[in-house]
């Protein structure tokens, strides 16, 4: 299994987010206590708002799994790779979930 992060807020040094000079699409710069950067595109930040959102908001829905695919039909200015929404159980999201942080290691930021 992969190694897991469990990135907690308090390990958060900086968050960038914009259209980069020569660019037309935002990026997402996560910059982490353990000197650590995550660069998302604006695809990958649109897809996790979207299933965020679908979570916090909805009454009944509790867990959300995306999976990646490529598109053959899309609507103009869409990536053709997308993560989108599988019919998975919630309650084997949720059971995954827990599973993964009992094999976190946490980053910390020493405050």
């Amino acid at each position: 299994m992969a190694q897991v992060e469990y990135i907690e807020n308090n390990a958060v040094i900086r968050v960038l987010l914009g259209v980069p000079q020569r660019h037309k699409h935002l990026r997402l710069a996560i910059k982490l206590a353990n000197g650590r950067v995550l660069l998302f595109s604006e695809a990958t930040v649109a897809n996790i708002v979207r299933a965020y959102v679908t979570v916090k908001t909805h009454p009944q829905v509790r867990a959300v799994e995306l999976v990646g695919m490529s598109l053959k039909e899309r609507k103009p200015e869409y990536a053709k790779y997308q993560l989108l929404e599988t019919r998975r159980d919630p309650n084997e999201i949720e059971s995954e979930l827990a599973k993964l942080l009992e094999l976190a290691k946490p980053v910390h930021r020493q405050i």
